[in-house]
């Protein structure tokens, strides 16, 4: 825990949050949905994308593609080996007042700098021991690291609360109805390269009690177990790597709120 005489993170935590604020590891310029900077691209796969006919156009030190043209630039990214696994879920896109512009398949996102919007779940048992899950072993990204007990991307169609309460069923066979005080957490803006991009991702965090009795069980084939942690427990996984760089993030800042003394 922070010192209460500096307040400063412990060393894992400071670790993670610079980890969780880095520059492009190579130069990318603006991407703009009609007037709006939605995104950045690359110069080089820009300047590919234009020889590919695609609707892309250079301005102002930047670049400016129509919303209509997204799912274009996706299915051209997919096939010449740029972004994700193809998932068929499509993510919104927002400008930086969070208007949503167009949507665009979650392939494509990090290739175009497009930032996502995540919810997780920090989930406790009635008597302060803390939820987390492992992830399955053939998940694309972090796979067999533990996790909040909740996490995703929110739909392009979703508010964050109709996501969390798809992601706590399909992640851990809970409904947000059962759960007893839940309340907003923090949210958190992690900015890093990644191996399909550039990863920019706003985090919206919960708490909540899972009522005894309950037990989390996955239902979507992502998660391969839960782990219940007492406290220390926890701080010990989370100082060692055995967690994702977003649930470090998260449960740090759960234990810098001081609600796991409540």
């Amino acid at each position: 825990m922070p010192s209460r005489h500096t307040d400063r993170p412990p060393a894992w935590l400071a670790a993670a949050r610079a980890r969780a604020d880095q520059p492009p590891a190579t130069p990318r310029e603006p991407l703009r949905v009609g007037a709006a900077v939605c995104g950045s691209v690359e110069p080089g796969l820009a300047r590919q994308l234009v020889q590919a006919g695609l609707p892309l156009r250079r301005e102002d030190a930047g670049w400016i593609l129509a919303g209509d043209a997204l799912d274009d630039v996706a299915r051209w990214l997919h096939a010449h080996g740029h972004g994700g696994r193809w998932r068929d879920e499509p993510l919104a896109v927002r400008d930086a007042a969070g208007t949503v512009l167009a949507q665009v398949e979650r392939a494509a996102v990090r290739a175009l700098g497009i930032a996502t919007r995540a919810v997780h779940l920090v989930g406790t048992t009635v008597s302060g021991e803390v939820w987390v899950q492992q992830r399955a072993l053939d998940k694309a990204v972090d796979p067999g690291l533990l996790d909040t007990l909740v996490g995703g991307l929110v739909a392009g169609d979703e508010t964050d609360l109709q996501s969390l309460e798809r992601e706590a069923w399909e992640e851990a066979g809970l409904q947000l109805t059962a759960l007893e005080r839940l309340t907003p957490l923090a949210g958190m803006t992690v900015r890093r390269p990644v191996s399909d991009g550039y990863m920019v991702e706003h985090i919206e965090a919960f708490q909540a009690v899972v009522p005894e009795g309950r037990v989390p069980a996955n239902q979507d084939g992502e998660v391969m177990a839960f782990e219940c942690l007492r406290v220390p427990e926890l701080l010990a996984a989370l100082a060692t790597g055995r967690f994702t760089l977003e649930a470090v993030l998260i449960h740090g800042r759960w234990i810098e709120s001081g609600r796991h003394r409540a």
